[in-house]
């Protein structure tokens, strides 16, 4: 078990020349074209209809017909306006799944037809060392989100994402979705999915390991699942005892309430790497004590307030990491898609219509929902004759 292990060369080139490209009869008149959405217009509208005027593909991008996109917890802090900075209107959605409709002129390994995706990034500098070694995620000049960033290779646009029947995307931030993998619950793998296996797949989790899993919400049901298709064994913590059962259905095997003093110190030294997914302030001195010598601890949950101060003496005693993991780069992504396809791995979802999105993100506000959100994007309204955005 070596941590750091580097990860696949990257997919992102250098962008050519741009040359004409494919268009069919669906574009107006300046060569874009609008497509149905929702979003939120201010930080109060809730998410209403919208009309998006989607580029033109240049000659290396992408454009695809959407046909479920995941419903994360961010999007929910985005479109309120709980993170600041947000830019309406807004149109939310990172974990794109749909069939390529059509490519530009340089396009040759996308054809129309083929399932894709789209995860939380359409571009990055692809300059800097992190985008280099296939860590766009990490891009030292800023990574472009999918949705509520300024993309400076298109006039410095604002990005608008999935909850819309269609999107254009440069091919090197366009993912192969494999047929064997249930397009709707697979949406999430875009975003919850990698943000799970990259640290499990940095620290080299193998048969053997021992995983522990703080929290048992979207990202960390995959933790679960992830980890036990590569071999590991898996404890769960958990504050509530109603979710023994569910994190034993998931494939953990064993379950630790961790407010039980007498279950943790029972765990003490038991776990080579925990996954804590919990995005609310918690103490993490407890989990680190059950963290064996050169055990690490990744943070993937991100609290809006302060977490209670960690005790170096805890990290010190056993040479424990404590470290911080964002998503994944397009080379990881797709690796985490096939190996998830090679082991049947899928988000457990519940499906949404369009009209049920503002009650969804309720939902998740309150921890209601087993354990991810997809929309159908069949469920949108037409799309009127003007951009909205």
């Amino acid at each position: 078990m070596t941590p750091g292990r580097p990860v696949p060369p990257p997919l992102a080139t250098p962008l050519p020349e741009l040359g004409d490209v494919q268009l069919n009869d669906n574009v107006q008149a300046d060569g874009s074209t609008l497509v149905a959405a929702y979003g939120a217009t201010a930080p109060d509208s809730g998410l209403v209809p919208l009309t998006v005027a989607r580029r033109a593909p240049k000659a290396d991008d992408v454009e695809i017909s959407i046909d479920f996109v995941g419903l994360c917890h961010s999007d929910v802090h985005a479109t309120r306006g709980e993170w600041g900075g947000d830019k309406y209107p807004l149109v939310p959605g990172h974990e794109i799944v749909g069939r390529v409709s059509r490519v530009g002129s340089d396009v040759d390994d996308f054809a129309v037809g083929d399932r894709v995706g789209v995860g939380c990034m359409v571009d990055s500098c692809r300059e800097c060392e992190a985008c280099l070694e296939g860590l766009e995620q990490y891009c030292e000049n800023g990574m472009i989100g999918t949705y509520g960033a300024q993309d400076p290779r298109n006039a410095d646009a604002v990005t608008q994402g999935g909850y819309s029947t269609s999107i254009v995307v440069d091919r090197n931030y366009v993912l192969t979705i494999p047929e064997g993998l249930d397009a709707a619950a697979a949406a999430p793998l875009l975003c919850a999915g990698v943000t799970t296996y990259s640290p499990l797949n940095h620290f080299e989790v193998e048969e053997g390991d021992v995983v522990g899993v703080v929290g048992l919400g979207g990202l960390g049901h995959m933790a679960v699942k992830i980890a036990k298709a590569m071999g590991a064994e898996v404890k769960v913590f958990t504050t509530s005892e109603k979710k023994f059962a569910a994190a034993r259905e998931l494939g953990a095997d064993d379950v630790i309430l961790s407010k039980d003093a007498a279950a943790m110190a029972a765990a003490d030294r038991s776990i080579d790497v925990i996954i804590d997914t919990v995005a609310a302030p918690h103490d993490l001195n407890p989990y680190f004590r059950t963290l064996r010598q050169d055990g690490a601890l990744f943070q993937l949950g991100l609290p809006s307030e302060a977490m209670p101060p960690v005790n170096p003496g805890a990290l010190i005693s056993r040479r424990i990491a404590y470290a911080g993991s964002l998503i994944g780069g397009i080379a990881e992504t797709q690796e985490m898609l096939d190996f998830c396809a090679e082991h049947g791995v899928v988000s457990d979802i519940e499906m949404v219509t369009a009209d049920q999105l503002n009650g969804a993100y309720d939902r998740m506000v309150a921890g209601d929902v087993k354990y991810r959100f997809v929309l159908d994007v069949s469920t949108l309204h037409a799309p009127s004759g003007s951009a909205d955005a």
